[in-house]
This record gives C-alpha cells, sequence and structure tokens, in this order.
C-alpha cells in the first residue's frame, strides 16, 4: 500500500478557514516540518476568547479546542482527509496570558485505524504552557 501525499500549506489553510469555529477563533497554519512530522498552529491572542473580561488569560477550553484541533490537522496533513476524535486529554501547566499560542503537533502512531499525536502549547516567549494527547480514527469517510 502507497503513503498517500502529503497536504500543502495551501491546502491545510484553505481546509482550517472552512470551519466557522475555526474562524471565531482565528488559528492559522504557522509551521510545517516534514523532517521533524510536525504541524505548528498559532492562535492569536484575542480579547472575546479570554476565561474572564480583563483578565489576559485564553479560556482553558480554548487552549484545549486548539489541542484537538492541531491533533487533527496533523493528521489530515499526513493523510488527506478529515479524522473524527476519538478522545484527547489536556494538561494545563502555567496560565497562558497575553500571548498568541502556538501548538505543535507530532504524530507518535499513526496505524490503519487509529492515530495518535502528542501536543505542546507554548506561549511566544517559548514557554510550555499546556500539554495535550489525541486519538483519532484514520480511516477515510
Amino acid at each position: 500500500m502507497s503513503e498517500p501525499a502529503r497536504l500543502g500549506r495551501t491546502d491545510l489553510e484553505q481546509m482550517l478557514g472552512e470551519s466557522p469555529f475555526h474562524a471565531v477563533l482565528g488559528i492559522q497554519v504557522e509551521n510545517i516540518d516534514s523532517e521533524a512530522d510536525q504541524l505548528t498552529l498559532r492562535l492569536p491572542f484575542s480579547s472575546t476568547i479570554e476565561r474572564s473580561p480583563g483578565a489576559g488569560q485564553h479560556h482553558g477550553g480554548v487552549i484545549a479546542s486548539l489541542i484537538d484541533i492541531a491533533g487533527d490537522f496533523a493528521l489530515i496533513w499526513q493523510l488527506g482527509h478529515g479524522v473524527p476524535t476519538i478522545n484527547f486529554r489536556t494538561d494545563y501547566l502555567r496560565p497562558a496570558s497575553n500571548t498568541d499560542l502556538l501548538a505543535t503537533a507530532s504524530v507518535r502512531r499513526r496505524g490503519r485505524t487509529v492515530a495518535v499525536c502528542d501536543i505542546e502549547v507554548r506561549g511566544e516567549d517559548g514557554k510550555l504552557l499546556a500539554l495535550g494527547r489525541g486519538t483519532y480514527a484514520t480511516a477515510a469517510g
């Protein structure tokens, strides 16, 4: 069985932009690293996604969503089609205050039916803010 062709940046950006939820969050493709097998997404800081007015901190649900989306799109990049989430977890390590978030997803295992991705969320200063792991179904359709 041959390896599927990986999607390019333009394809990923188009797919990312098709979701109204992704658009509300303002998520963008930051980097694609074929050598390291990693995809990085950027979520800009906005007062519309603060945990409370004037707090300057991202809401935890937004961080969890970013983790899920980053894992999902790391697999979309490799497989060429959308994948449903089976399960994911988030570990919050420190508050994400007044910074864009950079979520880097690494595909740890990609099987015929299930894949596992690890995701690191960092602030613009490089500090590790959250960790996540997602499990996704890999079959098309």
